[in-house]
């Protein structure tokens, strides 16, 4: 059986300021077996707009997946995951942090706050897309993702 039906797409929120990675992540699910709609925000305040349905997000659907950078205006990704954690109805929101950052003291806290994963950006091209379609296999093929409320 698998993990998604068919009737519904997984609803990603990519929260990720630089344009390139943001096309990168884009390109990285195009093909799926399961439909994909990836959502973008460019920093943290507007994440939590999103995801608390505020102002033009006020008809978005929550994410199945969080793909989450850390060093954002605005908010920090920290700062979000925090947030995320610390709401009732966004907790069981998978987040995977996504970053360039691999300082062990924001893979800690990343952790600390329930990040579901901490997944350092390769600079390299070809190494960032297959670290992205192992993220995707993973999450969209392997995993049960909680049920959209």
């Amino acid at each position: 059986m698998s993990p998604h039906p068919a009737e519904r797409s997984v609803e990603i929120l990519l929260v990720e300021d630089d344009p390139a990675d943001v096309q990168l992540v884009r390109e990285a699910l195009q093909e799926n077996r399961v439909p994909v709609c990836l959502n973008v925000v460019e920093d943290g305040v507007e994440a939590l707009s999103y995801l608390r349905g505020q102002g033009k997000y006020a008809t978005a659907l929550l994410p199945d997946l969080i793909l989450l950078d850390l060093k954002m205006p605005k908010k920090s990704g920290l700062e979000v995951l925090a947030e995320v954690k610390a709401t009732d109805t966004l907790r069981r929101i998978p987040v995977i942090v996504l970053t360039t950052s691999d300082n062990p003291e924001d893979i800690l806290k990343a952790y600390d706050l329930q990040a579901s994963a901490y997944v350092s950006k390769p600079s390299d091209l070809e190494e960032f897309d297959r670290v992205m379609k192992t993220i995707k296999d993973f999450c969209l093929t392997v995993v049960k993702l909680p049920p959209r409320k």
